[in-house]
């Protein structure tokens, strides 16, 4: 329950952080990235450390970094297929699901394999 809480705690002080300095920057669409993603993988990682050490949280941040390469393929390909098409935003962004995991997991399976 402490870790919860310590989680809770920790990921709060980083979203607002996150909020101010997106609130600061300009165009306000920035605002968005600078959300509650960093807050939490901030906070993940650093529980991950005190409880597991630095070579288990190692790997889960290496997982977060492929998690947001296939996070960027996505949108980018979200963007261009509403540009491009303009057809319905949920059905697209819903459709196109399968981009973030395939990347995200194709990069997984492609460095499990080198390794």
């Amino acid at each position: 329950m402490s870790e919860l809480i310590i989680r809770f705690l920790i990921g709060g002080a980083v979203v607002s952080l996150f909020a101010l300095l997106g609130d600061i920057l300009r165009p306000k669409s920035f605002a968005g990235l600078f959300g509650a993603a960093p807050s939490v993988a901030l906070a993940t990682i650093g529980l991950t450390i005190a409880k597991n050490g630095s070579q288990y949280a190692a790997t889960e941040a290496r997982s977060m970094i492929w998690g947001a390469v296939g996070f960027f393929t996505y949108a980018s390909v979200v963007c261009w297929v509403l540009m491009r098409y303009k057809l319905d935003t949920l059905l697209t962004t819903i459709c196109l699901l399968p981009i973030w995991a395939g990347t995200s997991f194709g990069l997984w399976y492609w460095l499990a394999r080198s390794s």
